[in-house]
């Protein structure tokens, strides 16, 4: 059975109209999508307006040295801008969310693995062989070695 918006709100649509609406407007399918699109942009645009409102309405008109101050945890900031950074650590977090999301696709496939057909178990084969090529090439290039 096929859902018809028109013929539940008795504006129309299959079959006459109900009795006590003699004459009832057909509106267009489309027109219940403009009014859900412009519900969602309303949906999404509120919030910014109620924080654009309070923003103007609480915040402080003009600049100046306590609202320009760097604040960090109570303390004052420190002149040196340079930070020692080894890249190490970006790699291994790479490296890491990489095979967490192997893992991830890989528990659907074990879950269902035996009422899968064949061409599933070979897409699958193929993304661990390139999981495990792109393993062995971080191994080669001596990423995982620390140092």
């Amino acid at each position: 059975m096929n859902f018809n918006p028109q013929s539940f709100l008795g504006l129309g649509g299959a079959g006459a109209p109900p009795a006590s609406l003699p004459h009832a407007t057909t509106f267009s399918p489309f027109l219940f999508l403009a009014v859900f699109a412009l519900l969602a942009l309303i949906f999404a645009l509120t919030p910014l307006a109620i924080a654009w409102l309070w923003a103007r309405a609480f915040s402080p008109r003009r600049s100046g040295p306590v609202k320009n101050a760097t604040y960090e945890c109570g303390l004052e900031a420190r002149s040196t801008g340079w930070v020692q950074f080894q890249p190490e650590y970006y790699l291994y977090g790479i490296i890491f969310l990489i095979f967490d999301v192997e893992s991830i696709f890989l528990l659907p496939f074990a879950a269902a693995f035996k009422g899968l057909p064949l061409g599933a178990c070979v897409a699958m084969l193929i993304f661990i062989l390139l999981l495990a090529e792109g393993l062995v090439w971080v191994w080669a290039k001596g990423l995982l070695a620390w140092k």
